[in-house]
């Protein structure tokens, strides 16, 4: 089988694997038909994290159940599914509170694999999320709905649900990337009445506003603080952090109204970081890796399959598994919101 795999940074390629085998009673196959490039794979493909050479790549997909261990009973064979990132088993104390991310029965070793013709999915049972009939009962507009849900909205939603955003709230999304973005979607979906969207980029700003947002601010750190107080006076209700720079973190203190939450998804860029200023404004800071099992099973599928939400416009470029390394450039050189990667037909 053909699998992406990390070379070196800046680098990846397709190279032949054997196909995978169930190897636990907990283990399924799945043949994948469609996979993504994530903001975060861009760390070790621009070389600022590490990542072991030779090793396949990609996290987030959907596809057909091939085959299920002797443990598996709540999906079988021909199962249409999306594959979280996330391989929650569903019955430890982290998945029970809601937070299969930190799920605390997920096997050792890095995620990966998802950007490929075959996956070998751990913790199957639970963790996968069964769509209703077949890949051919949907556009391939729907196709990119679901694939969202293996990880960038469900990210997005975790930031959201994570800064407690309710009914009538004023929201600051930092971030314009995919997770950004589907971070005012989900502002959105709860309820919220006002959205601003940090972005400097028209592209994005277009789909931002799509997406629910009613304000744009392009402006970057006190410049950025000063336009939303002039907005809104007192700061947001909420804020989503979806970047994980120190500048994104101490601009989303800064900008929520006294005793407001920050919901952080964006993956943290360095160890240490000053937190006296939550004090002051007894701001709330929460957030992690997010549930992805845990909000499509109670949300977010169901908010797909009503037509609800249309995550998967983030998905502005498309491209075959054999044109993995342009999919990433795209990425890289922003010239897409996110990169498709459809590896087999329906």
């Amino acid at each position: 089988m053909k699998a992406a795999t990390f070379i070196e940074p800046g680098k990846v390629e397709i190279k032949e694997y054997e196909k995978p085998t169930i190897q636990k009673p907990t283990d399924a196959i799945i043949r994948v038909l469609r996979a993504c490039v994530c903001g975060s794979d861009l760390w070790w493909f621009r070389g600022i994290s590490q990542r072991q050479a030779g090793s396949t790549v990609g996290h987030e997909a959907i596809g057909i159940v091939e085959s299920v261990g002797s443990a598996v009973k709540d999906v079988q064979a021909g199962d249409f599914v999306i594959a979280p990132f996330t391989h929650g088993c569903g019955h430890c104390a982290a998945c029970l509170a809601g937070f299969d991310g930190d799920c605390l029965n997920q096997e050792a070793g890095g995620n990966g694999g998802y950007q490929g013709e075959y996956l070998r999915f751990t913790n199957a049972n639970w963790a996968l999320v069964k769509i209703p009939g077949q890949p051919a009962d949907y556009s391939d507009e729907m196709l990119n709905n679901f694939l969202a849900l293996a990880d960038v909205m469900a990210t997005g939603f975790h930031a959201a649900t994570s800064a407690e955003v309710k009914q009538g709230d004023t929201v600051v999304v930092m971030g314009d990337g995919a997770v950004g973005l589907s971070g005012v979607l989900s502002a959105k979906l709860l309820g919220a009445n006002r959205i601003i969207a940090m972005s400097r980029h028209e592209d994005r700003q277009k789909l931002a506003r799509e997406f629910g947002a009613t304000d744009i601010i392009a402006e970057r750190g006190d410049e950025a603080v000063a336009q939303v107080m002039a907005l809104t006076k007192t700061g947001a209700d909420a804020v989503l952090e979806c970047v994980g720079t120190e500048q994104s973190v101490d601009t989303a203190i800064k900008v929520g109204r006294p005793g407001a939450v920050v919901g952080r998804v964006g993956v943290p860029q360095k160890a240490e970081m000053n937190t006296n200023d939550l004090f002051w404004k007894n701001i709330g800071l929460r957030g992690g890796i997010a549930s992805v099992t845990t909000d499509d099973k109670q949300v977010l599928l169901d908010a797909v399959l009503t037509g609800k939400i249309q995550p998967g416009k983030v998905f502005t470029k498309q491209f075959a598994l054999e044109d993995i390394q342009a999919a990433y450039e795209a990425m890289d050189q922003r010239t897409a919101i996110k990169s498709l990667v459809v590896v087999s037909d329906r």
